[in-house]
């Protein structure tokens, strides 16, 4: 249920604060302000991409190389810092777009000020000011009850117990809980800091850093390298710097500049610096195209989470329909199955008929006329607009989405109760024809849910109440009620839903459709909308549904639409679907959602959504449209299957970079490129490409075991190109009887070593880009190009230090370059058997 600000408040004495008041209590800091940003703040966003123990450690190592005066080396620093630039005004950019959408999404209350109800949003509410309590609005801060109408709390959020409490004048009513129904008007008497609100809506809407596949993947990775690259990096320093004589000889001769710079290559390269960045990039840019759609993700991480969803719990109220309900019609029951005997009689039932007709239709505007409809009432009022509320009612006791029913006595003492025919037929009185009645009851009950419709009976208390004491009407049923009459609404189905279900089923998403109302009107609405396709959907009531837990999850294999859910039992769905490990979404925009959304992996909230719904969702569709949801979807799949490519880049980097020096470390060798080297190089296999196919359209199913994925991906070609450029940094000076002391050849055995490395880097990109009949082969021969290009233009070759080989080491170097992809080639291939292999083995061990 929501509220309805168009709705008229009672008439009440309260003058709330004046003007001064207020101001007063603001100037003294009495204001309910909390830090309750859905994004991050500034300063978060500088820390985690600029001030990172990597960023740190190629800092020093561009300082160091500054000091040698060797400045064209150190141009990896300013690739870095460029970076973390982009990096920092996406997430910027990010973070205005979700403020923008999180303002669109905010909730106001009404206040009473100066005698006059006023509307403000949450955070200007004060110290003593009087607050209407509207159902379906978390309550923004503590109040004291001054009037109650009818109000009923959800404080399942403070206590965990799920049944609605009733509230009276003089009671507490603490932030945090929710309105469910009726009406209060409350004193506030605790806000910010100091009321429940604050830790409530931090905890739900501030920017959380959530645990993942993906995180957890590049956390281990870099741990991995924190710990390997620091002792190869003093290992680096040390035989370098025996390469050219020693500590001492290398000082006084000045080649500890030569050492340090090579020391410095093979360091940088080690270092993944690009994939922090890049994650963090990804999921920014995923979040601004969402917002893009009226889609605020409320925490970045969140994304990851919309690849790996495999279940999707629909409600059905606000998502597969859109909230709508129109008033169909008011079926009498009374005389249905008289029989008249002759023409007088027959004109004298139709008048009684009529009469009756017009009393059952005055008596449904009677009980659904409360303060704070829902939206089913309002559409019985709106349908039955030519009738005014009377004014002999004595006592209400308001909808309530837990009973299922509401009720208003009059002061002749008659009970009137509309509500869940299933329920209130539980109590209709026993007569002799009491079932025959109830099964032609039942019968036009199903007829009407059968076809869609939303059913409620109109019914009556079979006692009549004098007594002045019995006035207040009881929230359990009487034992006798007596059936007057059917109400038929509707609900209007989203134009999108039949293809946005489509799409689920296509992409291997499992969707049951959940809802508090009669399972056959569910059931029909799930059959027009084909949520199984072609088949007739499995209908299921939730009463039926077992406690235990286990048992529940087998019973949801088989089931696909559920009515009659309570709030406790879409939360217990959740868990369920859990213990079979299910990746679930829901959605929601009610209430009774909340605790559901709060416990999926995934929660999204629909944008017209009750405030406390929106507080709990990862997820808001601000503009309510459900073809909305594809897009969220694939756009968490494009991230994580990108993301996989593109760590697969960075890490065959890391993994022949820490083989690279390994090796020099191991046979006392200058470093075998230059760090202006693996700049060109890297910019132009990894960094440049890897940001070009992580946009890139992708919808492929996540599916866990992302850092194996990539462990086994990034091994063999990077153990390949390390062995590649260690066989010709060992042989080359043999075959061509180079001293490397000698500059000129140290020079020329660099660039060779560089010529291989690039080659392999190419090859590694067309490993990663597959497939490549596509605009992707054209982005490989493109790099491919340019990497050539480069080195023959002479300004880049000179900066670069680039030389194409000529005479007999160009031959040398051909050669080289088709043993090592003889050698990639060869490598891979048994990697990707083996794969395979295990691959075959885990499915058939599965099956």
């Amino acid at each position: 249920m929501k509220h309805n600000s168009s709705v008229s408040m009672p008439q009440v004495e309260e003058q709330g604060l004046s003007a001064d008041d207020v101001q007063s209590r603001v100037t003294n800091h009495q204001v309910n302000r909390a830090d309750t940003k859905s994004s991050r703040s500034l300063l978060q966003i500088l820390r985690e991409n600029v001030f990172t123990f990597f960023n740190a450690l190629i800092f020093s190592a561009m300082v160091l190389v500054l000091l040698t005066g060797q400045w064209k080396d150190a141009v990896f620093g300013f690739v870095i810092i460029v970076n973390s630039g982009i990096g920092v005004a996406t997430e910027l950019q990010a973070k205005a777009t979700l403020d923008r959408l999180s303002i669109l999404v905010a909730s106001n209350f009404l206040v009473r000020r100066d005698s006059k109800d006023v509307e403000i949003p949450g955070e200007q509410i004060v110290i003593d000011d009087m607050l209407w309590i509207r159902s379906g609005e978390q309550i923004p801060a503590d109040c004291k009850i001054a009037h109650s109408y009818g109000l009923e709390l959800d404080e399942s959020m403070l206590t965990g117990e799920s049944r609605t409490v009733r509230k009276k004048d003089g009671d507490e009513a603490l932030s945090g809980t929710t309105a469910v129904s009726g009406l209060a008007l409350g004193k506030v008497v605790a806000v910010g800091k100091a009321s429940y609100a604050a830790r409530l809506t931090a905890k739900a809407k501030v920017y959380s850093k959530n645990r993942s596949d993906l995180n957890e993947g590049i956390n281990k990775i870099l741990k991995v390298m924190t710990i390997v690259v620091i002792p190869l990096c003093i290992l680096l320093i040390w035989t370098q710097m025996r390469t050219v004589g020693g500590f001492s000889q290398a000082f006084a001769s000045g080649h500890w500049r030569q050492a340090v710079v090579a020391a410095v290559a093979g360091v940088v390269g080690m270092i993944p610096e690009g994939l922090v960045l890049l994650t963090s990039l990804n999921f920014a840019l995923a979040t601004i195209r969402l917002a893009r759609k009226n889609t605020l993700v409320q925490e970045l991480e969140s994304v990851e989470t919309l690849a790996r969803v495999d279940a999707l719990n629909l409600d059905k109220t606000g998502t597969i329909t859109d909230g709508g309900i129109a008033f169909e019609q008011l079926i009498a029951l009374d005389s249905s199955n008289e029989e008249p005997s002759h023409a007088d009689q027959h004109a004298q039932h139709a008048q009684h008929a009529q009469h009756d007709q017009h009393d059952l239709e005055q008596r449904a505007v009677d009980v659904s006329g409360e303060d704070n409809p829902n939206a089913t009432a309002e559409a019985i009022l709106k349908g039955l607009d030519s009738y005014t509320k009377s004014q002999d009612i004595e006592a209400r006791l308001p909808f309530s989405s837990s009973r299922k029913w509401s009720a208003i006595r009059y002061a002749d003492g008659s009970t009137w109760y509309l509500g869940a025919p299933e329920i209130l037929s539980s109590s209709i009185a026993s007569t002799e024809s009491s079932q025959q009645s109830e099964d032609q009851l039942t019968q036009q009950v199903e007829q009407l849910a059968s076809a869609g419709s939303r059913v409620l009976l109109l019914a009556e208390e079979t006692q009549t109440h004098t007594d002045s004491a019995e006035r207040e009407i009881s929230e359990k049923l009487p034992g006798a009620l007596h059936p007057h009459a059917l109400i038929a609404c509707s609900e209007r189905i989203r134009t999108d839903a039949k293809r946005t279900l489509s799409w689920f089923r296509d992409q291997g998403v499992r969707c049951r459709l959940i809802s508090g109302d009669n399972p056959a009107t569910v059931g029909a609405i799930a059959a027009k909308v084909e949520l199984t396709g072609q088949q007739q959907p499995r209908v299921m009531d939730a009463r039926k549904l077992p406690e235990d837990i286990h048992q529940l999850a087998s019973t949801l294999e088989d089931v696909d639409v559920l009515g009659r859910v309570l709030p406790e039992q879409k939360k217990a769905i959740v868990e369920a679907l859990h213990t079979t490990h299910h990746v679930v979404a829901m959605t929601g925009d009610g209430v009774n959602d909340s605790l559901a959304l709060k416990e999926a992996d995934l929660g999204i909230a629909m944008g017209n959504a009750a405030p406390a719904t929106k507080a709990v969702a990862q997820v808001v569709l601000v503009d309510s449209k459900f073809s909305h949801l594809p897009d969220v979807v694939a756009r968490g799949r494009q991230v994580m299957a990108n993301m996989e490519r593109v760590a697969s880049l960075f890490v065959v980097k890391t993994v022949y970079s820490a083989l690279i020096s390994l090796g020099v470390v191991l046979t006392a060798i200058p470093f075998p490129y230059l760090p202006r080297h693996i700049t060109y190089i890297g910019s132009l296999t990894i960094g440049i490409p890897a940001f070009l196919l992580a946009l890139a359209p992708n919808t492929r199913a996540y599916k866990p075991g992302f850092l194996s994925r990539v462990v086994a991906f990034a091994l063999p070609s990077g153990i390949a190109t390390g062995l590649s450029v260690l066989l010709a940094a060992w042989l080359i000076p043999e075959m061509m009887h180079w001293n490397l002391g000698n500059d000129a050849d140290l020079n020329a055995w660099r660039m060779v070593c560089a010529i291989i490395l690039f080659v392999m880097g190419i090859l590694v990109l067309c490993r990663v880009a597959r497939p490549l009949r596509s605009w992707r082969g054209i982005l490989v021969a493109a790099f491919a190009l340019i990497g050539i290009l480069g080195a023959v233009i002479p300004p880049v070759a000179s900066f670069f230090q680039l030389i194409i080989p000529s005479g007999r080491l160009m031959l040398v170097s051909l050669i080289a370059m088709l043993c090592a992809a003889l050698l990639f080639a060869a490598i891979t291939w048994v990697a990707d058997r083996f794969s395979s292999h295990r691959q075959a083995e885990s499915e058939l061990s599965q099956s």
